[in-house]
C-alpha cells in the first residue's frame, strides 16, 4: 500500500479579499482601451488580476445598452474585476448591488484618480478625497452593498503639490472596508507629466498595514515592476500606459517576479523575456482585432478601434510611414492582412527603441476645481447634488 503524499500549493503572491494571485500585478482601467479584447489579449501573455474599462455608476443603475455590454466578460476571464466611477454613495451603492446581485463580477474597483478636468471641475475623480467625508461615505457605502465581493480603491497623491489627500484617503478606506488600496504617485496637477513619486508608494505603506498596498506609475518593464516593489515595500504593481502596443509586458513581469521569488534563475527568465519580431507584432495586432471584432460584432467598428492602437505596436520598429497611414485608416481585416504582409516579418525586435514610456503624458496643469472646493474638507449635504454632472465617461488614475 502506498500512500501519497498531499499536494501542496504555495501561496498567492498577492490577497485581494479572497481573491489570490499568483503574479502581484494588476492591469490598470483605461477607457477605451480595457475592453474584454484587450484583456484576453493580456491574459494570453501572463496572469494577473485585470481590470475592466471605468464603468459610471449612474449609467449602470441605469442600464444604457453600451454600460451593459461594457460589464460583460469572456468565459475565460477569471476572476471577473470591475471599476466603478461614480460621485453619489447611493447610486455607487445601487451599482454594486447590481453586480453582485447579477453574478458579474468577482471584484470591484473604485476610481477616485481621474484627472481629466471636464470631471475634476465636478469635483469628481481626483477632487473627490478632498471631500472627506464623502469619499468615507463612498468606500462605507460600496463595501456594503459588495457583501462577499472585495472592494478596492484606486486614487492619486491629491490634487495638487499643497493639496494630498492620499494618506487620509488611505486610512478612511482602509477602515470603512477597502480590500486594497493603490495609488498612481501622480497628483492631478501632474496629469501624466513627469516621474511618478515612488517614495508616496513608501509612505502609503508605511502608513497602511491591514490591507495590500498597491504602486502605480512608470512601470515599462518587467524589471520596473520588481524594482517598484523592492523599493516601496508595496504588495504589487498596477501597470497602465506601459501595455499599451505590449500585452507581452505581462509575460515579462510574471518572469520578473518569478526570479524575484526564486522560482527561476535571471538565465532562465531571460528566454521567457518578449523580443518580439516585426512578424510578432503582426500576428499580435492581427489577432487583437480578431477579438474586437467578436467583441463588438462588427469588424467596420473593431477596425476603428484598433487604430489608435497602431502607433503603440509599431514603436521603434522600421515599418514605414506609409504602412502606418494605411493602418490608421484601415477598414477590413482583409485591408490588414494585406498591408501587413507588406511588412518584413522577419526585421528582429529593435530592443530599447521600442521600449519605454508610451501614450500622452500632457503636461502639469492647474486641475480644474468647482468654485471654493478647496475652502473645506467635507461637503455639505445640499452641494452634493452639484456633483451630478462629474459621472461622466473619462479615463482616470
Amino acid at each position: 500500500m502506498s500512500i501519497t503524499a498531499p499536494v501542496v500549493q504555495a501561496p498567492p503572491k498577492l490577497s485581494i479579499g479572497p481573491i489570490g494571485l499568483d503574479v502581484p500585478v494588476v492591469l490598470a482601467p483605461m477607457a477605451g482601451i480595457t475592453n474584454t479584447a484587450f484583456r484576453r489579449l493580456c491574459r494570453e501573455f501572463g496572469a494577473g488580476l485585470y481590470v475592466s474599462e471605468m464603468i459610471t455608476s449612474r449609467a449602470l443603475v441605469e442600464r444604457t445598452p453600451e454600460t451593459m455590454r461594457l460589464i460583460q466578460h469572456h468565459p475565460s476571464e477569471t476572476p471577473r474585476s470591475i471599476q466603478l466611477y461614480g460621485v453619489d454613495p447611493a447610486t455607487m451603492a445601487a451599482a454594486a448591488r447590481i453586480l453582485v446581485e447579477e453574478d458579474r463580477t468577482d471584484h470591484i474597483d473604485m476610481n477616485f484618480g481621474c484627472p481629466v478636468p471636464k470631471v475634476t471641475r465636478k469635483g469628481g475623480g481626483a477632487a473627490l478625497p478632498w471631500k472627506l467625508d464623502l469619499f468615507r461615505e463612498i468606500v462605507e457605502q460600496v463595501v456594503e452593498a459588495a457583501g462577499p465581493v472585495p472592494v478596492t480603491v484606486k486614487m492619486r497623491k491629491g490634487i495638487d503639490s499643497d493639496h494630498l489627500t492620499y494618506l487620509e484617503a488611505a486610512k478612511a478606506a482602509e477602515g470603512a472596508g477597502a480590500a486594497a488600496i493603490a495609488l498612481h504617485a501622480r497628483t492631478a496637477a501632474d496629469f501624466y507629466s513627469g516621474q511618478a513619486d515612488w517614495s508616496a508608494i513608501t509612505r502609503l505603506k508605511e502608513t497602511i498595514s491591514s490591507i495590500p498596498v498597491l504602486g502605480n506609475g512608470d512601470i515599462w518593464s518587467g524589471e520596473d515592476g520588481v524594482r517598484m516593489m523592492d523599493e516601496t515595500g508595496c504588495d504589487g504593481v498596477v501597470v497602465g500606459r506601459g501595455c499599451l502596443g505590449r500585452p507581452w509586458l505581462f509575460g515579462d513581469l510574471s518572469a520578473a517576479f518569478r526570479v524575484r521569488s526564486g522560482e527561476l534563475s535571471a538565465a532562465e527568465a531571460e528566454t521567457l523575456r518578449a523580443a518580439p519580431s516585426l512578424g510578432d507584432v503582426a500576428k499580435t495586432l492581427r489577432r487583437h482585432t480578431e477579438l474586437l471584432v467578436e467583441f463588438f460584432g462588427d469588424e467596420d467598428r473593431a477596425c476603428r478601434d484598433i487604430r489608435k492602437h497602431v502607433a503603440w505596436y509599431l514603436k521603434g520598429y522600421p515599418a514605414g510611414h506609409e504602412v502606418r497611414a494605411a493602418l490608421s485608416t484601415v477598414t477590413s481585416l482583409a485591408a490588414m492582412d494585406e498591408i501587413l504582409a507588406s511588412l518584413d516579418w522577419s526585421l528582429p525586435y529593435p530592443g530599447v527603441d521600442a521600449e519605454g514610456p508610451r501614450g500622452r503624458a500632457g503636461s502639469p496643469k492647474n486641475p480644474s476645481l468647482p468654485e471654493h472646493w478647496l475652502e473645506s474638507r467635507t461637503l455639505a449635504g445640499a452641494g452634493r447634488a452639484d456633483l451630478a454632472d462629474a459621472e461622466l465617461s473619462h479615463s482616470g488614475g
